[in-house]
């Protein structure tokens, strides 16, 4: 660098700091054996410093979102009145988990009238390994700020009078439901967080008689919220938290997660949507693939590798956060209170993926009985040493123990953690890319 600096006369070296913390030390490094001064800006698409979550949390074990939330709010003045929330309630989540009923709810998503082909017909040419499919004449994803501000309109005008209701829902009839889309364009920086908050906010002011607060304030809480308080924890735990397994996983990652090619249709859907569009929505990732790989024990570090390599919106400061910390439990309890496991029942209660499954979602124990079932009490059973105490999740542990047929379950357990269920493993992996 200072031979460039000498070459062509630099002054002075200034660069804006980088969303991930290896280039943020690479940088540092770099800084450091520079012979001009150095200066830094801070990025402006982000609604706090880097710092700030770690501040205001200070002192504090569990980093509670919904207190951070609550200050966000009230720093921007979104869906507020005065000091108070608008309509005096701050949180709606409690009405934003039901399951699709009507499919003629649905819109479709807004494509780009985009001729990809050259792109396509090189990418063939030159024999690159792909993974993925596309329209090459109307392509899914903006790809200029003009097309992310247009994604913005699609989903206040077709989308929002339905989002935050079916924000949880999952439906194999539809890869995105009434979701945004707009993570990509976020996280990619063609568009502040800030603006699109405000988008929504503004289009909902007009338009109360259609879309309710509930709609709104679920989309809103997940930007200014949860995405901005896995930013700040980020940069409040690295880099330790890359290294986190609090339960001690060491499994690999099933060859399914590569081929889609399993009984479990959840697994399957969610898995052969990842593959195909680079998308799924955050209760498929949480509570489907990432409910599975927490039960059946798989390394954190395989988990990572698969969310950052397969997702179109995945960058490492949102990613690994989310993975390590409310997917996996794996920081401990810094991000989240519990572990987000499940059975059977939660994934029917949301989806429409049991009805056409090879396994029964109400068996336990048998040949057809659903893996997330005895997995789910698998996991208490072999981790009581390290959750027994959780307060949160006392009644799991009452439960298993008055279970007469405990041990059959467990024995199921053992089973599918041996066998078909998880034991099949990809054998090398290779740098796809996705078109």
């Amino acid at each position: 660098m200072n031979k460039l600096v000498q070459e062509h006369g630099f002054e002075k070296f200034e660069y804006q700091l980088p969303d991930e913390y290896r280039l943020d030390e690479q940088l540092k490094a770099i800084c450091e054996n520079l012979s001009v001064p150095t200066e830094y800006v801070d990025t402006e698409h982000f609604l706090t410093e880097r710092n700030f979550l770690k501040d205001f949390f200070k002192g504090k074990k569990t980093y509670l979102m919904e207190s951070f939330y609550r200050e966000m709010r009230r720093k921007y003045n979104i869906l507020m009145e005065g000091k108070d929330p608008i309509t005096g309630k701050w949180n709606y989540d409690h009405e934003n988990r039901n399951k699709l009923k009507d499919p003629i709810l649905l819109v479709p998503p807004k494509v780009f009238n985009k001729d990809v082909s050259e792109i396509l017909d090189l990418l063939v040419k030159m024999k690159v390994k792909t993974i993925g499919n596309c329209d090459p004449k109307h392509f899914e994803w903006p790809v200029s700020r003009e097309e992310s501000l247009d994604l913005i309109t699609y989903f206040c005008t077709k989308l929002l009078s339905n989002f935050g209701e079916y924000q949880d829902a999952m439906y194999s009839g539809d890869n995105f439901l009434f979701h945004s889309r707009l993570s990509f364009a976020m996280n990619s920086k063609m568009l502040s967080p800030l603006e699109v908050v405000q988008e929504v906010e503004k289009y909902w002011l007009t338009h109360q008689d259609s879309v309710s607060i509930a709609q709104v304030e679920g989309f809103i809480r997940q930007i200014i919220g949860w995405r901005e308080y896995m930013r700040g924890i980020y940069w409040a735990k690295m880099p330790e938290f890359k290294t986190m397994n609090f339960f001690n996983h060491d499994r690999k990652l099933p060859d399914y997660f590569w081929t889609g090619k399993t009984k479990m249709s959840c697994v399957k859907h969610a898995v052969v949507q990842s593959l195909e569009t680079a998308y799924a929505h955050h209760i498929q990732r949480l509570m489907v693939t990432g409910n599975f790989a927490l039960l059946a024990g798989i390394s954190p570090d395989e988990l990572d590798e698969w969310y950052l390599g397969i997702y179109i919106d995945a960058i490492e400061w949102v990613e690994i956060t989310n993975t390590r910390g409310m997917s996996q439990f794996a920081d401990g309890g810094i991000v989240g209170t519990k572990p987000y496991v499940s059975s059977a029942n939660y994934i029917d209660k949301m989806s429409d993926y049991c009805g056409a499954c090879f396994y029964k979602k109400a068996l336990k124990v048998g040949e057809k009985a659903c893996p997330f079932n005895s997995l789910y009490w698998h996991f208490y059973a072999r981790n009581e040493s390290k959750l027994a105490k959780n307060p949160r999740i006392g009644m799991a542990y009452r439960t298993l123990s008055k279970m007469k047929d405990q041990e059959a379950i467990l024995k199921q357990g053992d089973y599918y953690l041996e066998n078909e269920a998880v034991q099949k493993v990809r054998t090398a992996f290779f740098l796809l890319f996705l078109i």
